[in-house]
Formats: C-alpha cells, structure tokens, sequence
C-alpha cells in the first residue's frame, strides 16, 4: 500500500483579512515528483511556507509522513530561488552546514560531505569560495545541503530560474538522476510549463482565489525521460491546456 509524504487535510490559511487557502485537500506519494505551478500570488509559496512550519494553518492538519508534527520546521529538506551560499565559506563548509546545525562533529561532517562532492562533480572545488563556482555548481550545492537535512521531503522553489536555457536544461536532467538514485519525494515550485512536464510525475495547478483545491495533471511520459520526449503529440497538445488554463486564471 502507498504511503503518503506530505498530506493537506482541510487546510485553511490567510495573510491579515487575505485568505489564501479555504480547507484545501491533498496528498503526496512516497518517491513522488510534484511541480506545481499557477500565477504569482496564487499560494505557491504560501504552501512550502505551511509545510517547513515557517507558517501555521488557522485550521486543518498538514501530515508528513502520515504524522502530525508538534514543529514541522527542519522536518524537510528546503530548497530556496536563491542558493543562500555564504561566500566566506568554502564549497566543503557551506555543503557541511547542515550537519554542523545538527552538532555532527566538524570533521566527520567533512567527510562525509567530501564523498559526496565529489558524486555532485564537484570534487575539484571542495576548498574553492562560491565566486569560483558557476550557477549550476552552486545550484548543487544548495541542493546537497537539502538533501543533508535528513529528510525524503524536498521542497525545490523555482532553483533553476536564474539559469540560461541550457545550463537549466543540464541541471534539470542531473536533478532527475539524483532523485530516481535519492528516492526522495520532490515539491518542485517552476512558472515554465516545459520545465514542469519534463521533471514531474503530477503537476498541481493553483488556480482558485482563495485556492479551494488542487487541479492534477499526470505527465503521460514513461521514465527515464529525455527533452525530446517534449516534442509527442500529446505533450504538445497537454502544454498548450496547462497554458490556456493559466491564462485563464490570470484573466480572472
């Protein structure tokens, strides 16, 4: 029998007199991979905010792994836009910082750490600083440190944005390599609809004001998965709905 990751149960939430979510419902398969898209504004963030435990519902529950947490905060692994790398650090600090919160004894947290940079491909830069790394390289960085959280939740938001198209192209296909060997279940918040088809298993589109519920899309490609798989018939024709759908939200 499946097991749930991540749950919604009847969740409420609002900024000030802004409600953003009225008792939304939805889950999250182990091993799952989850983009969601929708509009600016239309709780994207909102969500990962309510699942690291940044936030709180006014009602309902929010379950990882089946279990209502007392403080869900450091119970998943974050992802930000921003790879939040601190430049006075070198590559093998900052990837270690994870560990080092959870008081892992600084060499130990190296070590283990080395092994693993070197698997990122990046074993020739464990004493280099961030200005030496490239946006790609960093973006490896930022997500080993989610994957040192501990935890099979990850929540990736927009992490390839600020990429050129084909250094994104590249981290998107190295991101599907480590989750089928990482098994994790992956949220993954994008506003390029080819970027959502090509990673995902479902996309979730927000598209309620307040978001009453979830619309699921599940990508008809069988994995492993290439780019050109993007150019079928069907994925074609998905992708121009996806499109006029959020449009459509946005016209409202």
């Amino acid at each position: 029998m499946s097991s749930y990751s991540v749950s919604f149960r009847d969740v409420h939430f609002s900024y000030g007199t802004n409600r953003l979510l009225h008792s939304l419902n939805f889950n999250v398969l182990d091993g799952e991979f989850i983009s969601i898209i929708g509009p600016s504004g239309s709780g994207k963030t909102t969500l990962f905010r309510l699942i690291t435990g940044l936030e709180e519902p006014e009602q309902g529950t929010i379950l990882i792994n089946e279990k209502k947490l007392k403080n869900r905060f450091g119970s998943v692994g974050y992802m930000p836009q921003q790879d939040l790398l601190m430049p006075w650090r070198t590559i093998l600090e900052n990837a270690a910082l994870p560990l080092e919160l959870k008081q892992v004894p600084k060499a130990e947290a190296h070590e283990r750490v080395k092994s693993l940079l070197v698997e990122f491909g990046l074993g020739d830069y464990l004493y280099h600083y961030i200005n030496d790394l490239s946006g790609g390289m960093r973006q490896r960085v930022s997500f080993l440190r989610a994957i040192l959280s501990g935890s099979n939740v990850l929540l990736l938001d927009e992490p390839f944005s600020a990429l050129d198209a084909i250094t994104k192209l590249s981290m998107q296909e190295w991101l599907l390599r480590q989750w089928r060997k990482w098994k994790q279940s992956i949220l993954f918040i994008t506003h390029d609809v080819n970027e959502a088809l090509f990673l995902s298993d479902r996309i979730f589109i927000l598209v309620d004001n307040p978001v009453q519920r979830i619309e699921e899309v599940e990508v008809p490609l069988e994995r492993p998965r290439d780019v050109y798989d993007l150019d079928h018939a069907s994925i074609l024709s998905l992708k121009k709905q996806l499109i006029d759908r959020l449009r459509l939200r946005d016209d409202r």
